[in-house]
Order: C-alpha cells, then structure tokens, then sequence
C-alpha cells in the first residue's frame, strides 16, 4: 500500500516539475515574442 503511494506521489511531483519548466519556457518565448515585434511608441 505505501509503496503505491509513494510512487505516486513521485509521478505527481515529476509531472509538477515538468508542467513547470513548460511554462517558463512559454512564458519567456511569449516575454521575447513581445520584445521583439511590438513597436517602440515613445
């Protein structure tokens, strides 16, 4: 029984860490997206 719990707890906290890094990098390709093409309006 606890061996099946800790096992997934293990995949839950790879799956955490996995949908983490996806994010940060959407985020930063979406920050560099904005960076890069929006006009400059000063």
């Amino acid at each position: 029984m606890w061996k099946k719990v800790l096992i997934l707890a293990g995949v839950i906290g790879v799956v955490a860490l996995v949908a983490k890094k996806v994010k940060e990098s959407n985020d930063e390709r979406a920050l560099w997206h904005e960076a890069t093409t929006a006009p400059d309006l000063r």
